[in-house]
C-alpha cells in the first residue's frame, strides 16, 4: 500500500518552534551567489536560493521540488487500528502545510508501506524504499526498528549503513540509549517511565487501600520495557507483586490469555498492570471479569488500549470505564492546545469519530518537520544533513500536542518523563464530545520518574 501526499511548510497554527545547531557541511555542499542552480560532482547536488546553497543526495529532488519520506506502518497487524489512525494524522498534517507553500518550495511526498508488524516484512519494506526516500517519518515496532539498526551479528544495520534518519513509532526506552539510537530520534515518555508514572498515580488515588499489584506482559521490548518499569515502581511504592507474568502474554495464543486471567483472579490484586496488544488486553480483562474479579484498578502501557473498549457494542464497556486508568504520551483529543490540530482533522473529512491517536501522527510529523526545516536552513538536505539536523534540535515544541523535547545533551537530560493521566468516558465518546478520555492529570511526572537516572535502556534485547 502506498499513499502519497504532497507538501511541506512551517505550520504556524500549531506553533512549531525549533532551535538547532548547524550540522556539519558535506563535501557536496557549495555556496554560490545568484539564483542559477549549480550541480556538484559526485552523487550529491547543490542548488541555490538567492545566496544559499542546498545540498542533496537521495530522496530530495530539487528539480521536481519534492522530498520523499517513507512510513513503515503496521496497517494489517495487531496494532493496525492504532497505526492507521496515526498515518491519517501524518497525511492531514502534510496536506495542510502543502497548502501553505513549503520549505524553499519543496513539498513532501509520503510513501506508506504495510509491514504487518512482522520483522522480515518490515526489513523487506525498508529495502523497497531505501533507494528513494530521504528519511522515515515513522517505523512501527521496536524489534522491527532495531533490526534496521543492528544486525544479528552486532554489526551496523541497513539504516546505519544508509545514513538515514528514522522516527520510531514506539516508546521503547532504548531510543534514548546510544546503543540503539544512532540514526533515530524518539519522542515521548518511554514505556518503563510510563509504568512508573501510571502506577504512582494509581497508588496516589487509592492510598492505603492499594498494597498489592499483578504485572503481566507480552515478550519483547514493548512488553518487557514496560514490565521492568512496573517492577521498579512496585518496589519503590511498597506494593507487593502477587503475580508476575513476565512475557506470559503470547499474542494470538488464547490459552496464554486464560492462564494470565486465572492467575490474576486467584491473586486478587489491588492494581493490575498488563502490557499487550489491545486484543490480548481486552481478552484477559474480560476473562478475569467473568472469573469474578471486579475489585482491582487496571491499566497497562498506552498501546494496550483501544477506544473500541468503550464503544456502544463493547461487552466490557462499563467495566473498563469503572475499573481503568491510563497514561498517554501525547495530549488527548480536546485538551488545551489541541484545538488547531483537531480543526484540521475535522475539516479533512477523514475523521468519523474522535481518536487521540490522530494527534500522534501530527507529533511525528512535527518532529520530522523540525528536522527538515533545520536541514534546509543549514543548506544540507542530504540524508546525512537531515540526520545531523535532527540530532542537533535543541528544542522542539509540539504546539500543545505533547511536552516540548530536546535532542541534545546526555540521554538522561533528553529523557521525557511526563505522562498525561486519564480515564475512559463512554458517555463523552458516544456524544462525540471527545475521544472518551477524561483527563485526570496533564503532563504528570511522578517522584519516581523525576528521580530516575537514565543510564541505558530499561530492557536490553536478549535479556
Amino acid at each position: 500500500m502506498r499513499i502519497k501526499s504532497r507538501g511541506l511548510a512551517i505550520l504556524l497554527a500549531l506553533g512549531l518552534v525549533l532551535a538547532a545547531c548547524s550540522p556539519a557541511e558535506t563535501e557536496s555542499t557549495t555556496t554560490t551567489e545568484g539564483d542559477a542552480p549549480v550541480t556538484t560532482a559526485g552523487d550529491g547536488a547543490t542548488t541555490t536560493t538567492g545566496d544559499m546553497a542546498i545540498a542533496t543526495d537521495i530522496g530530495v529532488d530539487l528539480e521536481a521540488g519534492t522530498i520523499s519520506i517513507g512510513l513503515l506502518s503496521d496497517l494489517t497487524g495487531p496494532f493496525s487500528s492504532l497505526v492507521q489512525v496515526i498515518v491519517t494524522g501524518h497525511e492531514v498534517y502534510w496536506e495542510n502545510v502543502n497548502a501553505n507553500g513549503g520549505v524553499g518550495g519543496l513539498q513532501v511526498e509520503l510513501d506508506v508501506v504495510d509491514t504487518a508488524y512482522d520483522i522480515p516484512t518490515h526489513v523487506q519494506r525498508y529495502d523497497e524504499l531505501r533507494e528513494t526516500v530521504a528519511a522515515f517519518g515513522h517505523s512501527t515496532g521496536s524489534p522491527h526498528t532495531v533490526a534496521l539498526v543492528i544486525n544479528e551479528d552486532g554489526t551496523p544495520g541497513r539504516l546505519v549503513e544508509d545514513g538515514i534518519l528514522a522516527i520510531p513509532l514506539t516508546w521503547y526506552s532504548g531510543w534514548y540509549d546510544p546503543t540503539y539510537n544512532s540514526n533515530l530520534v524518539g519522542h515521548g515518555t518511554p514505556y518503563c517511565i510510563e509504568s512508573m508514572n501510571v502506577l504512582s498515580f494509581i497508588k496516589e488515588q487509592l492510598g492505603d487501600a492499594a498494597t498489592t499489584v499483578a504485572i503481566a506482559s507480552m515478550g519483547g521490548d514493548y512488553g518487557l520495557d514496560s514490565h521492568e518499569g512496573a517492577k521498579l515502581a512496585a518496589e519503590q511504592l511498597g506494593l507487593e507483586v502477587v503475580y508476575e507474568g513476565r512475557g506470559a502474554v503470547i499474542v494470538g495464543d488464547e490459552a496464554s490469555y486464560a492462564t494470565v486471567a486465572t492467575a490474576i483472579v486467584e491473586a486478587e490484586p489491588d492494581i493490575v498492570y498488563v502490557t499487550a496488544t489491545p486484543a490480548a488486553w481486552s481478552a484477559i480483562f474480560g476473562q478475569a471479569l467473568a472469573g469474578g474479579f471486579t475489585t482491582g484498578v487496571w491499566s497497562g502501557a498506552a498501546p494496550s488500549y483501544n477506544p473500541a473498549f468503550i464503544g456502544a457494542e463493547s461487552q466490557i464497556r462499563d467495566a473498563v470505564a469503572a475499573a481503568t486508568m491510563w497514561g498517554s504520551y501525547y495530549h488527548t483529543w480536546g485538551a488545551e492546545g489541541t484545538e488547531d490540530a483537531i480543526q484540521l482533522l475535522m475539516d479533512s473529512g477523514r475523521v468519523e469519530v474522535p481518536v487521540s491517536s490522530y494527534l500522534e501522527g501530527f507529533v511525528e510529523a512535527q518532529l520530522l518537520h523540525a528536522a527538515l526545516q533545520a536541514a534546509y536552513d543549514s543548506g544540507d538536505m542530504t540524508r546525512a544533513g537531515i540526520l545531523a539536523a535532527a540530532k542537533s534540535l535543541e528544542s522542539v515544541s509540539f504546539g500543545g500536542l505533547a511536552p516540548d523535547q530536546s535532542y541534545v545533551g546526555t540521554p538522561d537530560e533528553q529523557l521525557s518523563r511526563a505522562t498525561t493521566m486519564w480515564r475512559p468516558d463512554p458517555e463523552a465518546l458516544a456524544a462525540g464530545e471527545s475521544a472518551g478520555e477524561e483527563v485526570l492529570a496533564a503532563d504528570y511526572v511522578s517522584d519516581l520518574a523525576a528521580a530516575y537516572e537514565f543510564t541505558g535502556a530499561c530492557y536490553q534485547f536478549g535479556t
